[in-house]
């Protein structure tokens, strides 16, 4: 994903510097502007660009993507269920139901 528009990275480098004909701090500068990025190097000392490019921005692999394939997750032992309460009773506590004898006269 690139970077968000309006970002700048700012780098500083020690280098040659063409104007000041010696070694300076080199300033990079890198504009992201959507899928472009603007890359603009400046001496420190003279404050002078000796460069100033457009390129197209870098395509970086999703953080998500680059996780699974640097490290496999090991196998994780999943928590235990709980356990659901049996709607059926136990024997002892069933209630005990009287059968009563019918007593009809014959």
């Amino acid at each position: 994903m690139n970077k968000r528009p309006g970002h700048v990275e700012v780098t500083t480098e020690v280098n040659y510097c063409s104007f000041c004909d010696r070694v300076r701090n080199l300033r990079r500068e890198e504009h992201h502007l959507g899928t472009l990025v603007r890359t603009v190097i400046t001496c420190e000392t003279c404050h002078r660009t000796l460069s100033s490019t457009m390129g197209v921005a870098a395509v970086e692999a999703p953080a998500d993507d680059a996780a699974k394939t640097e490290v496999e997750p090991e196998a994780t032992p999943q928590p235990p269920k709980r356990a659901t309460a049996a709607k059926t009773r136990p024997a002892s506590a069933k209630p005990k139901v009287a059968k009563s004898k019918s007593t009809k006269p014959k």
